[in-house]
């Protein structure tokens, strides 16, 4: 075995919020951590280290909040996980995702992309009190959520 480790991972896992595609990267590193893994470096292993490596030693091009004008979030959801990037005036200023949990597996597309949403708000809340944002998905349905009058108990929550 070379390198990485479950360490590497727990060091690196600060740093989500400023490695484009954090998720999709460290996706082979998460899986050797699962109990029910037996842990073997496979080469998809080596690679996802080098790369996420990589990236954490770069300057990523991130640029800092500019007083109270408003801020884009766009939000995607996928079978693997959750993503969001929060931008400024066309300049991103964090990167947000996440693996899906067990039970999230079995969500509908539209509970998913929801639940990105919800994510991203969560994530970035402390950029996003008081100002205007504008929030883009690719779900089209989401755009009526607020004014459905049945929503099942997952949306609600």
């Amino acid at each position: 075995m070379q390198g990485g480790s479950p360490l590497t991972l727990e060091c690196s896992a600060g740093s989500t919020t400023f490695v484009e595609g954090f998720l999709s990267i460290a996706s082979p590193l998460t899986k050797l951590t699962q109990k029910t893994v037996k842990f073997q470096w496979s080469e998809a292993c080596e690679k996802s280290f080098q790369e996420l490596k990589k990236k954490l030693i770069t300057a990523p091009v991130l640029t800092l909040p500019e007083g109270t004008q408003g801020f884009v979030v766009y939000c995607d959801a996928s079978r693997v996980g959750l993503g969001c990037v929060l931008m400024q005036n066309g300049k991103v200023i964090a990167y947000a995702s996440r693996q899906l949990q067990v039970h999230e597996n079995n969500y509908p597309t539209h509970d998913l992309e929801l639940a990105v949403i919800v994510f991203a708000l969560k994530i970035c809340r402390h950029y996003l009190y008081g100002v205007h944002v504008d929030i883009f998905t690719d779900h089209k349905s989401l755009q009526y959520v607020l004014t459905q009058k049945e929503l099942n108990f997952r949306q609600r929550r």
